[in-house]
């Protein structure tokens, strides 16, 4: 990679919003020539993707979006297919013991790369309820209002 380019990273902005996350946890992911080079050029999506741990103990990634490569060939990749995720044992079963006992969920909150590996940074979360939604929103706007305020108070001493 050329100084001074940083590679693509694409990011879930919606699961804040919808789920409260829990655990963070960082998984590889099974790609395909093509799909790394979309990735690299940052056409993937991720903002309807979930996680299943299948019965044979594999997590995959469903649902999740990336683009055909532009200067590919006919041997370009299916846009939407399962992806394996790459995870440690312990990390796998702490994952589908909090799905099957507890209700949780598991979401891709982060696409990147780390040192020239394509990684998935993926959450443990349970969904929130819509008051939930709007107190989170509230918090928000406060903070944002307060920040406003300060930086408002600090500029004019100057």
């Amino acid at each position: 990679m050329r100084p001074g380019v940083t590679p693509a990273e694409i990011c879930n902005r919606k699961a804040s919003y919808r789920y409260e996350i829990v655990e963070r946890f960082e998984a590889g992911i099974v790609l395909r020539g093509t799909e790394v080079k979309s990735v690299r050029g940052g056409a993937a999506q991720i903002g309807e993707a979930f996680v299943r741990v299948g019965r044979d103990g594999k997590p995959m990634l469903f649902g999740s979006c990336i683009e055909a490569y532009g200067h590919g060939t006919d041997a370009n990749h299916r846009l939407e297919r399962t992806r394996e995720l790459l995870f440690h044992r312990s990390e796998i079963s702490r994952l589908r013991a909090a799905v099957e006992r507890k209700g949780f969920t598991i979401i891709p909150l982060r696409l990147y790369f780390k040192g020239g590996l394509v990684k998935v940074e993926v959450g443990l979360c349970r969904g929130k309820r819509t008051h939930d939604r709007r107190e989170s929103l509230k918090k928000k706007t406060v903070f944002r209002e307060m920040a406003r305020e300060l930086s408002a108070a600090t500029g004019r001493r100057r």
